[in-house]
C-alpha cells in the first residue's frame, strides 16, 4: 500500500482537530483513498456519500429540515446505525452537491462524529456556495506523488535518502555509484509521474504497456470533466490542454495565444487558462518583468508557461517510445521540457509560487522562487553543458536584484563553482518551503500617541 505525506496530515488533523477535514486537488491524486484509508483504521463505522454514484444524496441533502434530520436519512439511507465517537462520514465528489459546505458548520457543532470532504474540479464548482463553513473546517491541498513518495513506493529505503539528505543539507558529493543509480530512478519517476493509480499499477506489474494504458484512462477522465463542467467553452480547453505539450517543447515554452488560432488573445482565453488551473490539471508558470522581490508585483498573467499537473501524463501525451528512450538516459533526446515539468511539479508540491524570468537583453531564467526576501534562481539542464547560462550570468551582474545562491539542477553530481550550486535534479526534493515555526509578534511604539 502506497504511504503518502498527505497520510501524516490526516492523522495530525484528526488527533488535534474536532474540525471537518476538507481535501482539494486534482481527480486522480488520492484524495479519496487516503481518507477512506485513515478512516477504516480508526472508526468502527465507516459510511461514504459519493454524490457523483448516489445522485439520490443531493436530494436528501436538500431536503433536510436540520442536522439531525440530515444524519437521520443519512443513516437510514445507508441502512447503518451511527454510534456516537465511533462513526466518520466521508462526503466525496461535493462538486456534484456544494450545499453539503453549508452543512459543515452545524454538523461539526453537533459533535457526535467526525466528517471529511473531497472531491475534483472544487476550485470551480464551489464558488457559488452559499455559506463556506470557516472555522469549522481544514482545508489542505494533495498534489501528485513527489519523487520522494514514489523513490519509498518502489522500494528506496528510508536511509538511503536521509543520506541523500546530508549530502544536500552539507553541500558534499553523492557517491558515483549511488548517484548513477538515483539519476535512473529519476528517470523513471519522469515516465512513470506521480499518480498514485499509475504508481501502484507499476509497482505490480513494472510494465510500461499498463503503465500508459492506466495514463490515458486517467487523460480520458480529465477530457470528460472539460466536457462535463464547462458546456460551452469545452472546445476551447480541450484544445489548449492538448496543446501543452508542444507548447512546452518550442524553444521558449510559452504559451503562445496564436498556437490556438491566428486571432487569439489571451483576453478572449482568459477563462479558459483559469479553468483549466482551478481544477488543478495545468501549473501556470507567470513571467515577472524584474527578478526582485516580491514577486507578484512584477507578475505578468499574460505571459505564462503551462506545465502538465503530473509529468507522467506528459510523457504520455508525447510521442509513444519517449518512455523507453527516458528510462534508457538517451542523452541524444532534449528532454528539456519534460525536466522543467518535473520541477515545476515538485515545487508546487512544495509550496513554492511559480515564476520566470524573461526579457530581450538579459534572456531567460526558468524559475525564481523566493525565500527570506531573497530571490532564488533555478536553471534546469538536462543536457552536459550545464555549465553554459548566459541569462544566469547576466542577471547575476546586476547586484540590485539581491540573488541568492543560485541552483542549476543537472544530469550530473553535486558541486559548487563561481557562486553557484550545480545540484544533481532530485535533490529538488530538499527545496520546501517552511512556514515560520514560531509567532512573529510586531509592537510598535506608541510612546506620545497615548490617550490619558
Amino acid at each position: 500500500m502506497l504511504q503518502r505525506k498527505i497520510d501524516q496530515v490526516i492523522a495530525h488533523h484528526f488527533a488535534t482537530e474536532k474540525k471537518a477535514l476538507f481535501l482539494t486537488g486534482a481527480r486522480q491524486v488520492g484524495k479519496s483513498f487516503a481518507i477512506e484509508k485513515y478512516a477504516r483504521a480508526h472508526y468502527a463505522v465507516y459510511v461514504e456519500c459519493n454524490f457523483y454514484r448516489e445522485p439520490d444524496l443531493e436530494e436528501l441533502v436538500k431536503g433536510a429540515k436540520d442536522e439531525k434530520d440530515l444524519l437521520s436519512k443519512l443513516s437510514l439511507y445507508k441502512n447503518t446505525s451511527f454510534v456516537e465517537g465511533e462513526t466518520f462520514i466521508f462526503f466525496d465528489e461535493i462538486q456534484r452537491c456544494p450545499d453539503i459546505m453549508t452543512w459543515v458548520k452545524f454538523l461539526v457543532q453537533d459533535g457526535r462524529y467526525q466528517y471529511a470532504l473531497s472531491g475534483s474540479l472544487l476550485g470551480i464548482e464551489l464558488k457559488g456556495v452559499r455559506s463556506m463553513p470557516v472555522g469549522f473546517v481544514n482545508e489542505y491541498q494533495v498534489y501528485p506523488m513527489d519523487l520522494e513518495e514514489f523513490w519509498k513506493a518502489i522500494g528506496v529505503g528510508l536511509e538511503w535518502i536521509d543520506q541523500l539528505r546530508i549530502c544536500y543539507e552539507k553541500r558534499t558529493e553523492v557517491d558515483p555509484f549511488v548517484h548513477k543509480k538515483l539519476m535512473e530512478l529519476y528517470h523513471l519517476y519522469l515516465v512513470v509521474g506521480g499518480m498514485p493509480a499509475v504508481v501502484q499499477k507499476y509497482v505490480d506489474s513494472h510494465d510500461f504497456v499498463q503503465v500508459i494504458e492506466e495514463q490515458k484512462s486517467i487523460l480520458a477522465l480529465y477530457k470528460r470533466d472539460i466536457s462535463l463542467y464547462n458546456a460551452g467553452h469545452e472546445l476551447e480547453i480541450n484544445e489548449i490542454f492538448d496543446l501543452i505539450p508542444s507548447e512546452l517543447n518550442a524553444q521558449n515554452k510559452r504559451f503562445v495565444f496564436k498556437d490556438l488560432h491566428d486571432k487569439a488573445r489571451f483576453e478572449d482565453h482568459k477563462s479558459d487558462f483559469l479553468w483549466l488551473k482551478q481544477a488543478n490539471m495545468a501549473l501556470p508558470t507567470y513571467n515577472v518583468d524584474v527578478p526582485k522581490y516580491p514577486l507578484k508585483m512584477g507578475e505578468k498573467r499574460n505571459l505564462f508557461k503551462l506545465f502538465q499537473n503530473d509529468v507522467g501524463l506528459l510523457c504520455c501525451q508525447f510521442a509513444d517510445g519517449v518512455q523507453l528512450q527516458l528510462v534508457k538516459g538517451n542523452t541524444n533526446i532534449n528532454f528539456g521540457a519534460i525536466y522543467e515539468n518535473a520541477v515545476a511539479q515538485e515545487l508546487h508540491a512544495h509550496g513554492w509560487e511559480l515564476y520566470y524570468f524573461n526579457s530581450k537583453k538579459q534572456g531567460e531564467l526558468d524559475f525564481l522562487i523566493e525565500r527570506d526576501a531573497t530571490i532564488i534562481p533555478v536553471e534546469v539542464k538536462s543536457g552536459k553543458t550545464y555549465e553554459r547560462h548566459r541569462a544566469l550570468n547576466n542577471v547575476l551582474d546586476c547586484p540590485e536584484y539581491q540573488l541568492a545562491e543560485p541552483i542549476v539542477l543537472t544530469n550530473d553530481n553535486l558541486s559548487r563553482k563561481d557562486g553557484l550550486l550545480y545540484m544533481p535534479v532530485y535533490m529538488l526534493m530538499f527545496l520546501k518551503k517552511e512556514l515560520p515555526s514560531s509567532p512573529q509578534i510586531y509592537q510598535p511604539d506608541l510612546t506620545g500617541l497615548i490617550a490619558d
